[in-house]
C-alpha cells in the first residue's frame, strides 16, 4: 500500500465500518512506519483489474506482530482473499523474525474466527466492549510460530481456492524497499490497533 492508494482505501474503508472506520491519518502514521530499515509496518492492497477489493496491514512491536487490519469488498467474500491477504501478512511476520503474531476479532464474527483457526491462531483472551460505539467484545487470539511447516500448509490450501486476485505488496524489513505482485488477493484505536477481516471479517 501506498500513498496514492489512499483514495480507494479509503472508499471501502467507509463502505465496511461506516461507524468506526480508520480516518486517513491513521492510513498515513501507518504507512509513515512502512519504508526505510527501521520498518515496523507491512501494508499490501489486492485490486481486481484497476478495483481495490481488499487491503491488509501488520505492525510489529519486538519481534510480536500485530493484524492491524484484513479488509475484503464484499463482492470478493467466500473467494479465498482474505485467506490470500492473511497468507501476505504472515509471510511478512516470518521476514520480521516474529515470534508471535496477535490479531482481535469480534466474538460475534464466527466466520473470522475459522479462518483463524486453519491458520493456527488459538484464543487466548477477551477485551470487554472493545469494538466501539457497539460495544461488542473481542477474543485476542495468537499464533505462536507464523513460519511453522503447518501455518504454510494452512496457507496453501485457502490461497489455491481463487487465483484471479492480485495483491500489490510491499515488504521494508532491508536497507532497500522490496515491491512485488503475488496472486494474494476496521477502526482502530490507534493506540492499539486490530484486525479487520471483512469477508471472514475481523476489525479492531
Amino acid at each position: 500500500m501506498r500513498w496514492w492508494d489512499l483514495d480507494r482505501v479509503m472508499e471501502l474503508e467507509e463502505e465496511l465500518f461506516p461507524e468506526d472506520a480508520w480516518s486517513r491519518g491513521m492510513f498515513w502514521s501507518e504507512l509513515a512506519h512502512a519504508r526505510g530499515r527501521d520498518a515496523t509496518r507491512h501494508y499490501v492492497v489486492a485490486e481486481s483489474g484497476s478495483r481495490l477489493v481488499g487491503y491488509a496491514g501488520l505492525a510489529v512491536f519486538d519481534r510480536t506482530g500485530d493484524v492491524q487490519t484484513i479488509a475484503s469488498a464484499r463482492d470478493h467474500w467466500g473467494t479465498g482473499l482474505g485467506a490470500r491477504l492473511l497468507t501476505d501478512l504472515l509471510t511478512a511476520a516470518t521476514t520480521f523474525e516474529c515470534r508471535e503474531v496477535l490479531l482481535e476479532v469480534r466474538v460475534d464474527n464466527a466466520r473470522a474466527q475459522r479462518l483463524y483457526e486453519r491458520f493456527g491462531f488459538e484464543p487466548i483472551g477477551i477485551r470487554r466492549g472493545y469494538y466501539q460505539p457497539g460495544n461488542v467484545d473481542a477474543l485476542v487470539m495468537r499464533l505462536s510460530d507464523p513460519a511453522a511447516p503447518g501455518v504454510a500448509t494452512a496457507a496453501s490450501a485457502d490461497t489455491n481456492a481463487s487465483t484471479e486476485t492480485n495483491a500489490s505488496t510491499e515488504t521494508n524489513t532491508s536497507t532497500e524497499t522490496s515491491t512485488s505482485t503475488a496472486n494474494t488477493a476496521a477502526s482502530v484505536n490507534p493506540a492499539n490497533p486490530a484486525t479487520s477481516v471483512q469477508g471472514t471479517e475481523t476489525h479492531g
